[in-house]
């Protein structure tokens, strides 16, 4: 049975995504903004915080470039494109086993 470090990233796979300093900044600036006429409620992000996300679209020959909309605490999501595998801010990995 292959491990989830050997498995490639496919669409419809939820992983765990790292945000980076950029990532804060758009998710700040679209919390002052109107969401579907509906004002956006969530916690505050903070560089470093690990949320889920869904892969939404891989890419042919890329290794593990993925696009991702992440999970935030509230009612709304990021959408964070052309991300890679890894332990970095702005990175993906994959959940640990129970």
């Amino acid at each position: 049975m292959s491990t989830p470090t050997e498995t490639a990233p496919t669409i419809g796979r939820i992983v765990r995504y790292k945000l980076s300093g950029h990532d804060v900044s758009m998710i700040n600036l679209e919390s002052m903004q109107s969401f579907g006429g509906q004002g956006v409620i969530r916690s505050p992000a903070k560089l470093g915080d690990v949320l889920p996300a869904i892969i939404t679209r891989t890419y042919e020959g890329s290794g593990t470039a993925v696009n991702l909309q992440v999970f935030l605490d509230g009612n709304h999501s990021y959408w964070a494109t052309s991300r890679s595998q890894g332990t970095d801010h702005g990175q993906w990995s994959w959940p640990p086993r129970a």
